[in-house]
């Protein structure tokens, strides 16, 4: 019997899909090459569903013989093993970013005399409207919560940004761009303590309650659906902190960051310019522990933030405190520093790597901005934090546009410069009505 093979996502199935695997069957047996996470989001968003309920569907699909994983975009791995003498596909395929896709498959089939099927695209389906459609129905606390972690599992490096309000939860939700025929997107938000205070008019000294910064950031996760960090500065008392974990893990919040700090709150880019208190190893390595046996799924991540490199100690100094911050159940490290050559961060990961290649580490590379992500990664580095950006951009073009009005006494320059148009503002927020 001929071989068939058919590559895809399975993320949201529908009559194209079946139609292909209809078509696919007419030909031999099929065999269905189901692509991870990782294959995915190295071009695109992290699917809905994981890779083992996707291949369940489609296992369960009539027509499909076998479920293999693709663990690539490209399929010649999965194709010099399994010689299929077909590769059925959409032929959606024959423009845009696949193209060159598929003629190397072409190429590679030729080897041993196999063949490409295209299939005519099943019109009126659209996959990124369902998408749309998807994110405007929403998601729930625990979908929520566990996309960090198969973030974490399935991309190089995770890319989040600061967010302080609905709106600007909604950009982050949105916006994309194209890169080298990729699309480029934001993975989650940070909740901020700092853009918190600051949007509020009060000091960065924990003087923000939670309650209020949880109050607040449900605006955010009422109108997205991307994982959220929790900025959760010292973490309060250890008494205090198994409360804030169950809170935090209710609501579907991903992680908490927690910085080995004591004493009153003193902003970490000060560095030594302010008094920055360490807490001992065994006090910090305390507060997680509570934190862990307090959560109660396995999904909500603890990250303890190593002030050391703040607090003008060395390299040495911040790998005994995350190792033991690791050893006391820390799922992942936050290594900072406002050193703007990021050696010091640099050593610090590959250091760690050396000795632990598991535990995700985080890094926030304000004043080291000159890194690419890509470099970032090869440090060891799995999440990226831009940490402050959405109210640091959004403030100038504030004062701009009042000193602009008081200046010309009128609206006009201001609206013209620094406003965008009336007609966008009401059409901004999904389901405002025209």
């Amino acid at each position: 019997m001929k071989q068939v093979y058919v590559g895809m996502s399975a993320d949201m199935i529908h009559p194209g899909h079946l139609n292909i695997i209809h078509e696919a069957v007419k030909l031999g047996s099929v065999t269905v090459g189901v692509l991870t996470d990782a294959a995915i989001a190295s071009y695109k968003r992290l699917p809905y569903l994981t890779y083992e309920q996707r291949a369940e569907i489609v296992s369960n699909i009539k027509g499909v013989d076998r479920v293999v994983p693709q663990t690539t975009l490209d399929y010649v791995p999965n194709l010099r093993e399994l010689k299929p003498d077909y590769v059925v596909h959409g032929d959606d395929w024959k423009e845009g970013v696949q193209q060159k896709t598929r003629q190397r498959i072409i190429e590679v089939m030729a080897e041993w005399g196999g063949k490409v099927i295209d299939i005519p695209y099943t019109q009126g389906i659209s996959s990124t409207a369902m998408n749309q459609r998807l994110k405007e129905i929403g998601t729930t606390p625990e979908i929520r919560m566990k996309r960090l972690r198969r973030l974490i599992g399935a991309k190089k490096i995770v890319r989040i940004l600061e967010s302080h309000s609905g709106l600007t939860g909604l950009i982050i939700e949105n916006t994309s761009v194209e890169v080298n025929g990729k699309k480029e997107e934001f993975d989650g938000m940070w909740a901020s303590s700092l853009t918190d205070s600051t949007s509020k008019g009060k000091p960065d000294i924990e003087a923000v309650d939670i309650t209020t910064r949880l109050h607040d950031l449900n605006d955010a996760l009422e109108v997205t659906t991307k994982p959220v960090i929790f900025d959760g500065d010292t973490g309060g008392k250890v008494e205090h902190f198994v409360f804030t974990v169950r809170t935090l893990e209710r609501l579907g919040i991903s992680a908490v960051i927690i910085e080995d700090k004591v004493g009153l709150k003193q902003n970490s880019l000060f560095g030594t310019d302010a008094v920055q208190t360490q807490d001992t190893i065994e006090g910090f390595s305390a507060k997680i522990r509570a934190g862990k046996n307090a959560q109660i799924t396995e999904d909500f991540m603890i990250i303890a933030r190593v002030e050391s490199l703040i607090a003008g100690k060395p390299v040495e100094d911040a790998l005994e405190r995350a190792h033991a911050y690791v050893a006391a159940g820390a799922d992942g490290i936050m290594i900072h520093s406002k050193n703007k050559d990021g050696q010091d961060i640099k050593e610090f990961c590959q250091r760690f790597r050396a000795t632990d290649v598991e535990t995700p580490i985080v890094a926030v590379p304000t004043t080291y901005n000159q890194f690419t992500e890509d470099e970032l990664a090869s440090w060891g580095i799995n999440v990226v934090i831009y940490a402050n950006h959405m109210l640091r951009a959004a403030y100038p073009a504030m004062v701009d546009c009042a000193r602009s009005i008081l200046t010309h006494q009128r609206s006009l320059e201001a609206s013209e410069q620094y406003c965008m148009p009336i007609k966008e503002i009401l059409t901004l927020i999904p389901g405002t009505k025209k």
